[in-house]
C-alpha cells in the first residue's frame, strides 16, 4: 500500500511562513518530494479532538496567519483506518505536512506514496494531479 518513508522524521525546523519555505526550496529531492504524499495516522485520541481535522484547523490557521494564498499548494485526503492506533490515515502532499508541523501538530508518519488510495476522499485543498 505504502512504502516507510526514510524521511519520516526528517522535516526541517520552519521559520516563517510555509510559503516562503516551499518557494526557497529547489533541489531534485524537494521535486521528488513534493509528488509523494505523506502517510500519517491518527489514532482514537487524536481523532476526537476536532482541532485534528485538517478541514476544520487549516483553514482557520491559514486565515489567522494572513496565508490563504498557500491554500492552492495543499491537498490531503483521509481514509478510515483498520484499527485503535490508526483510526484515520491522512495523506499529506509536502506543502500540507509543513503546514500541520507548523500549526504544532502531531503526525505519526507510517510510509509514503505517490499518490492518494483511491478509497481516500479529498478533505481538504487541491486534488492529485500529475
Amino acid at each position: 500500500m505504502y512504502r516507510r518513508s526514510e524521511q519520516a522524521n526528517s522535516m526541517p525546523e520552519l521559520s516563517g511562513p510555509p510559503s516562503k519555505y516551499l518557494s526557497s526550496k529547489r533541489s531534485p529531492e524537494a521535486a521528488i518530494d513534493a509528488l509523494n504524499y505523506t502517510v500519517a495516522a491518527q489514532n482514537a485520541t487524536e481523532v476526537q479532538d476536532i482541532q485534528n481535522a485538517p478541514s476544520i484547523s487549516m483553514v482557520r490557521f491559514l486565515v489567522e496567519s494572513d496565508q490563504m494564498s498557500f491554500l492552492p499548494t495543499i491537498s490531503i485526503y483521509v481514509e478510515r483506518g483498520t484499527n485503535h492506533s490508526q483510526v484515520r490515515l491522512l495523506y499529506m502532499n509536502a506543502a500540507a505536512l509543513i503546514l500541520w508541523k507548523e500549526m504544532g501538530k502531531q503526525a505519526t508518519e507510517i510510509g509514503t506514496q505517490h499518490r492518494p488510495a483511491r478509497t481516500a476522499l479529498l478533505a481538504f485543498g487541491v486534488p492529485f494531479s500529475e
